[in-house]
């Protein structure tokens, strides 16, 4: 499967009854009905690992971008209409600052060791509480609950798999918890958030911003208020898109099938 197609539904399955295994790329397996794939004798396996690295890298590149008001900058460089820039033309520094990271799983351990290097705080909330060394080795301070987590943090970085527990994790009371100053970042999936309650947020200042690479639906409808917004920064769904990464999810993806087939354990089967 290749951005969750084909849908593997009761209808595919019943018309291929020699199925064995359903490889899917990336992550989230959110998209499949594990149980009733489960029901019909056939495995799935997913590319867990390969992509933490370069969503990591993107996750602190969106927050850099908002930050720094890169978009917003290269637009006025580049605008014929611009004729001068102004000095009090401001973005936010983010070495020193505050970086909450919910969901500390591979990708997010990965988020703390690079924001780390910008001498950041940081924060986190996971559904278990990492090793002490962990902690120690990038200096994170774990948040039993999330909501002292997002009073505190500058930055909040979304970082979890989308489960029923995760959906609509952020609503209106969670950003009505956050800073005035803070910025919301979601590389995780579009329904951890409620978008209805971030575009009211963002209009009411009640953050300061948000950059995602991942909404509901994807892409959003051309009118949607989230692509007006200035304060807004929206990609494509690119957490893991590298050349590098794509051909390793293939490799990992046809080495799960061709274990499949051969009636050898799957290779990061999702149980």
């Amino acid at each position: 499967m290749w951005y969750h197609k084909p849908v593997v539904d009761e209808e595919l399955l019943q018309s291929l009854p020699n199925l064995s295994v359903v490889a899917s790329s990336g992550v989230g397996v959110d998209h499949l009905d594990l149980n009733l794939i489960s029901s019909y004798g056939v495995k799935v396996s997913n590319t867990p690992f390969v992509v933490s690295t370069d969503t990591a890298d993107l996750g602190i590149a969106l927050m850099l971008a908002s930050a720094r008001r890169l978009v917003e900058g290269y637009e006025m460089a580049t605008s014929p209409d611009t004729e001068y820039f102004p000095a009090d033309w401001l973005g936010d520094e983010v070495s020193g600052a505050t970086l909450g990271i919910v969901g500390m799983g591979t990708i997010g351990y990965k988020i703390a060791e690079r924001a780390k290097a910008f001498e950041m705080k940081i924060l986190y909330h996971n559904r278990s509480q990492r090793k002490k060394e962990e902690e120690g080795a990038v200096g994170a301070v774990y948040c039993e609950q999330v909501d002292d987590l997002l009073r505190q943090s500058d930055f909040v970085m979304l970082a979890v798999n989308l489960t029923p527990q995760t959906r609509g994790l952020i609503g209106r009371r969670e950003l009505g918890l956050m800073k005035p100053t803070a910025t919301l970042i979601n590389i995780s999936r579009g329904l951890v958030v409620d978008q209805d309650a971030l575009v009211e947020a963002l209009q009411k200042k009640i953050i300061k911003a948000a950059a995602l690479d991942v909404t509901y639906p994807e892409p959003l409808p051309r009118d949607h208020p989230l692509l007006r917004l200035r304060n807004v920064i929206v990609t494509p769904h690119i957490g893991s898109a590298t050349r590098q990464t794509r051909r390793l999810m293939m490799e990992e993806m046809a080495e799960s099938i061709r274990a499949g087939l051969a009636g050898l354990p799957v290779p990061r089967r999702v149980l």
